[in-house]
């Protein structure tokens, strides 16, 4: 079978969220490609999955490479490494992106560390030099208060992690050809030294921020959980969904998946609304895509104000329950 991509993009069907984040990196991937005058290669893994490897080719893959097996319908860290580490040696790719996803931050560092090659986690920005091969991947440093570029000079594959949310799915065309390539003799490694007992999922964390085009996001200016709800009730009102600034996450008001910023989510909603938020460097770093920010906040000198296309100085608190009023009024 010959297989002509250099560039790979992974895509972990194994679950919706998964996937939309694997298509994503089509975006970037597609780019490099251009750039480099070289095809595009997407690796989708997972049970049944031929529809996402047909979109895959709409999407900008020129070829993709599918392991389609059972062992492959939930994520197993071996299964996938080992699977994983035998096409990258059969193959020999020069680069490979996987999205950033609690499943994609466990297998990237495997993989490299089996390669010893470097990996760049949550890069937000992607190039390619003039020598046509070599990947310059940018992301936020110290505290995202700069961009720094890194490259991978002699070992291959190149790797990168990118956060999910950073690059809009390009506009699929069902017209596009493109060569799908069953990859039947991988090896399935079946006899794992890690078990799953039980699956358990709770809101938390099937909770997503894929497709909402409002955001109403709560910080440490709400001052207790009691009073975060209001956060929930002004989302709930404007058919919203809720989000939060790390420090509310810690406080224990909102689960984890309800994070947004450079820990966190990044999100591209229509309108995004930050209640009692200051506006943290790493809290920008996740709302940059949003296209309206509108931020309420008691100091009139909170970073949040900076990006904000609308602002309301004074107390979440008191504000919130008067814009509840007046849209139930409005109703």
């Amino acid at each position: 079978m010959t297989i002509t991509s250099k560039i790979w993009v992974l895509i972990e069907a194994t679950a919706p969220v998964f996937t939309r984040a694997g298509l994503e990196l089509l975006t970037p991937a597609r780019d490099l490609a251009d750039q480099s005058g070289q095809p595009l290669a997407a690796v989708v893994m997972g049970c049944h999955v031929e529809e996402t490897a047909r979109q895959a080719v709409a999407l900008g893959a020129d070829e993709v490479l599918v392991l389609d097996h059972p062992a492959f319908a939930q994520y197993e860290t071996m299964c996938f490494v080992h699977a994983l580490s035998w096409l990258l040696e059969t193959y020999r790719p020069s680069s490979l992106l996987i999205s950033a996803t609690e499943h994609g931050r466990d297998l990237a560092p495997r993989l490299a560390c089996r390669f010893h090659t470097g990996l760049t986690a949550d890069c937000t920005q992607l190039s390619i030099r003039e020598d046509g091969e070599t990947i310059l991947w940018t992301r936020p440093a110290l505290g995202g208060n700069l961009m720094a570029t890194i490259v991978c000079e002699h070992q291959r594959p190149q790797m990168g992690t990118v956060r999910p949310g950073v690059f809009t799915q390009r506009t699929p065309d069902p017209q596009r050809a493109g060569t799908i390539l069953p990859i039947p003799q991988v090896p399935i490694l079946l006899n794992s030294k890690v078990q799953t007992l039980q699956r358990l999922t709770g809101e938390g964390d099937a909770f997503t921020f894929d497709g909402k085009d409002v955001i109403v996001s709560g910080g440490l200016g709400m001052q207790s959980k009691e009073q975060f709800s209001l956060i929930w009730q002004l989302a709930q009102a404007l058919g919203g969904v809720v989000g939060a600034s790390r420090g509310a996450v810690h406080e224990g008001w909102v689960p984890y998946a309800h994070q947004v910023g450079q820990s966190g989510a990044t999100v591209r909603p229509k309108v995004y609304i930050a209640c009692g938020i200051s506006g943290a460097v790493q809290h920008l770093a996740g709302i940059s895509g949003a296209d309206t920010v509108i931020a309420i906040n008691s100091d009139p000198d909170a970073p949040i104000f900076q990006v904000a296309d609308y602002g309301i100085v004074g107390d979440a608190l008191q504000v919130i329950p008067d814009l509840l009023d007046a849209l139930s009024q409005q109703k």
